[in-house]
């Protein structure tokens, strides 16, 4: 995934994998190899990539050992991770354990409404891995428009849909118009 997301940015800046090369001192055919997921870069590598390409060197370092599913391709996942984006935080509540099979987990969320009970109910944690690949009927945090939501991500008809797992909260479909942001997945 690391190779999809480096791809993706290095084209989005409409810069050639020749000038990527000759900025960062790594071969071209290393690069190739990088771009097309057959080798992962060291962290030195990835390092002077991210400041070629102007991006935060932690969030693509979420993505490292990641692989997209043939699904997680087929609907576009890798356009809707935030790799230039990092949580805005106006007030650290406090800290809280962290348990040790959620070792993955970059934050603690605190759940703000019921939509996701008996799983996770209102004011509890949730634990957020940032990047971390959600597969089809998992949980994950999001963010909807201006809306931060917890919920399933599941695959449908060329579209992302967000389901509650309180029934009383409507699926919610993604369309082409929202701006849609995978924050990361949940851990419970």
């Amino acid at each position: 995934m690391i190779g999809d997301i480096i791809s993706k940015i290095r084209k989005e800046r409409g810069i050639t994998k020749t000038e990527l090369a000759n900025e960062t001192d790594i071969n071209i055919g290393h690069l190739t190899h990088i771009e097309k997921g057959e080798r992962n870069p060291s962290h030195k590598a990835l390092k002077s990539i991210c400041s070629a390409l102007n991006v935060p060197y932690q969030q693509l370092l979420y993505t490292y050992d990641k692989t997209l599913s043939d699904e997680q391709i087929e609907y576009g996942y890798i356009n809707h991770i935030s790799y230039n984006k990092i949580p805005a935080i106006s007030k650290i509540e406090e800290y809280i354990n962290c348990p040790a099979n959620f070792s993955n987990a970059s934050f603690a969320y605190k759940v703000p409404d019921n939509s996701m009970e008996p799983i996770i109910p209102k004011n509890s944690y949730a634990f957020v891995e940032i990047d971390g690949l959600i597969a089809n009927k998992c949980i994950g945090l999001f963010k909807l428009n201006d809306e931060f939501l917890i919920r399933r991500l599941l695959y449908k008809k060329d579209k992302f849909v967000l389901r509650a797992d309180n029934k009383n909260f409507k699926d919610i479909t993604v369309n082409s118009n929202d701006t849609f942001q995978i924050i990361g997945k949940i851990y419970i």
